[in-house]
Formats: structure tokens, sequence, C-alpha cells
């Protein structure tokens, strides 16, 4: 079972200030240990404080940039210029402002052929970095994942009841949730070969799911947040106060 951290911090900012620690500090081990660290984004509003928080002086230079390698968990059907794009997001809050070489930066192709774009970064994570040598059964090790999780229990692009949900023998694969359109995700087989994930949830208006994911009988189909369970990594979940508002023992 995956080691469980849930931490809650006053605010928003005070959620981002340790998200971004907590990749700072991931990042150097990484580097003291391996040749790169590799780390998966999400979209969504909630990581884009801790996003913009990377790119201070205060954690740019506590990163081994040149050594960084960036995937992203999911992305939308669109182009990397559309405000809907996740890799558009993590780029103007932080990427274009750090010395993180361009070859670094593995972005979904979210403008091509879905089915297309799904198998060419499967390929990519096929390889090193994503994959280090030392991986068994042919599953990429990234250090580190972003997740957030929608009000309907959903992360990355794995949603209630879709097909995605059962893949085991795929790394990568275009999923739609009702009313989303097609996305591109990351399988729950990628997410539970990470070293860690990172959950990083604001707002009351996730406070319902947040108590259903942690708490709530476990339902992964209904619920899919609860399949993230890394085989040999940890989970922390990042909360601010409002969001753990209908935790037990809070309120």
């Amino acid at each position: 079972m995956a080691a469980l951290s849930i931490e809650v911090l006053p605010d928003v900012e005070a959620v981002a200030l340790r998200g971004a620690d907590l990749f700072a500090l991931a990042a150097q081990e990484a580097a003291a240990a391996r040749p790169s660290f590799t780390a998966a984004l999400s979209g969504g509003h909630a990581p884009r404080p801790l996003y913009a928080l990377l790119a201070r002086q205060q954690f740019t230079q506590k990163i081994p940039w040149r050594r960084v390698h960036l995937y992203w968990g999911d992305e939308r059907c669109v182009p990397p210029g559309s405000e809907d794009s996740n890799y558009g997001m993590a780029r103007a809050a932080f990427i274009s402002r750090v010395p993180i070489p361009d070859d670094n930066v593995h972005r979904m192709r979210g403008e091509d052929d879905p089915d297309e774009a799904a198998a060419s970064y499967e390929r990519l994570l096929s390889q090193p970095p994503a994959l280090p040598s030392t991986s068994k059964a042919d599953l990429p090790v990234i250090d580190f994942v972003f997740l957030g999780i929608g009000p309907d229990g959903h992360t990355a692009s794995l949603f209630p009841h879709s097909p995605a949900l059962a893949v085991e023998d795929r790394l990568v694969v275009v999923n739609e949730g009702e009313g989303t359109g097609k996305r591109l995700t990351v399988t729950y087989p990628v997410i539970n070969a990470a070293r860690h994930v990172l959950f990083v949830v604001t707002g009351a208006a996730k406070a319902g799911i947040v108590a259903e994911v942690i708490e709530g009988l476990r339902a992964p189909d209904a619920v899919p947040a609860q399949g993230v369970a890394p085989v040999h990594g940890s989970v922390t979940w990042l909360l601010d106060e409002a969001a753990a508002s209908e935790l037990s023992g809070r309120g």
C-alpha cells in the first residue's frame, strides 16, 4: 500500500509554497541519485500558483533545471497556444521563465490526431529518461507526478466509468468524460509506478469530493482518484483549509 500523507495548510498561497518546496527537494534528491529528475505536470487552476513559484529565484536556484525532464499526465486535444492547453498554462506560468533546455520539455501533442498523439507519447514514455534502465515490467518510473481532482472525482483525464480506467496494457490513451471532449491521458499503470504523487487541491468547492476520495467507500470506477496507489511510491495530499473542511475531525 502506498505511503499516504495529508497536509492541511491555511490557504492557497501556503499550499503553493509547500508544493514548490516538495518539488525542489525531490529534484535535488533525484539529481544526487540519478542522472535526471522526471516530473509529470497536471492542468487545472490549483497548481498554477505553485508553478508560478517555481520561476522565482528562491526556487530556480535550488532546482537543477538542466537535469529536469517535464512530462504531462494529460492534455486536451487543442493546440499548444490554446487557453485550454495544459502545456500552455505551464509554459506561461514557469517553463518560459526557467533555464530548462527545450529538449527536456516533453509535451503531449494535443493538436495532432488523438490516436496518433497517444501512441507517440506512449513511445516517448517507453524510453529514457522517463523509462529508467532499472524499470521492471517496462513501465516508466516518473519521480514526481502532479495530480488534481475534478468535482466528479476524476484525476488526470481518468473520468468516472470511462474506458481508460480498465486499461492495463497501455501507457497513454484517448479518453473522454461527459461533456469534456477527447483528452489524452496516462493510465493508472503509469501513475502507480511513480515514486511520488502529489495531489494539489484547493477551495471549498472540492471539499466534498476530497472527503469522498480519502475517506469514502472504495469505488474507483465511480471515483477514479481512489485508483491512485503507487506500488512502491508515496502519495501526498496538499489541501487548504477550505478543501479539507469535510474531512473527519475538521469543520
